[in-house]
């Protein structure tokens, strides 16, 4: 492996993290699992949180092309611009951590997501991962970071789907397992769903401010 996809590869790592260990993505997959269909809902579900996924990574890994990115060579702004993403990610969490009383309760957008129908749950998920401004960013910093790392096409696909599928992960593994093994996780299903709802503000806090600062290390790293 080249010193160029080591170093891509493990800075996507962290940053996947932020949107697989979000408990505003975990819950909506444990959710789906309790609705009148839950098999084909719930893959129903994980094909449109791939399928959006990709689609904004993409995005903007095209938008690093077009500020000419790609190419064997990383850009200057590169640092700079996780710098700008580390502080933000810092700020953010600085914020999360101080209002996370005010963020006890399910969101009540959440609470409808166990009514769901195939269909509505695919461009639910869709929709979700535009709509939240913690996925939409760290989709953006990793397609900015993709790139940048100086890599051809083909191999910012690749790093594409690694992140992807890291980001994807924790959303894909309670529904894949209820896909094969059924009402045999529904109680720590349950439990897992109640501590989230107890402690997601928290967790969102903390791994912002761990991301950030990994994110804001490597722009300084690389100045």
């Amino acid at each position: 492996m080249s010193p160029i996809w080591g170093s891509i590869l493990t800075e996507l790592i962290p940053l996947a993290l932020v949107v697989a260990l979000s408990p505003l993505t975990i819950i909506p997959a444990v959710l789906v699992l309790h609705t009148p269909r839950p098999r084909p809902t719930a893959l129903a579900f994980l094909a449109g949180w791939l399928m959006g996924l990709t689609a904004l990574t993409a995005i903007f890994v095209e938008v690093s092309n077009l500020l000419g990115g790609l190419g064997s060579k990383p850009p200057g702004w590169a640092s700079w611009l996780r710098i700008v993403i580390g502080v933000a990610l810092i700020a953010f969490g600085v914020y999360r951590w101080f209002t996370r009383t005010q963020s006890e309760h399910m969101p009540g957008w959440m609470t409808k997501m166990s009514s769901l129908t195939p269909a509505r749950a695919a461009g639910t998920a869709v929709v979700l991962t535009v709509v939240n401004p913690k996925v939409l960013f760290i989709c953006a910093a990793a397609g900015l970071a993709i790139g940048s790392a100086g890599l051809k096409p083909a191999g910012a696909w690749v790093a594409e789907i690694w992140y992807v599928l890291i980001a994807a992960s924790t959303v894909a593994l309670p529904i894949l397992g209820y896909v094969f093994s059924g009402g045999r996780l529904d109680p720590a299903l349950a439990r897992l769903k109640e501590w989230l709802e107890r402690q997601h503000a928290t967790l969102v806090a903390v791994i912002l401010v761990v991301i950030g600062l990994l994110v804001l290390y490597k722009g300084v790293h690389g100045l």
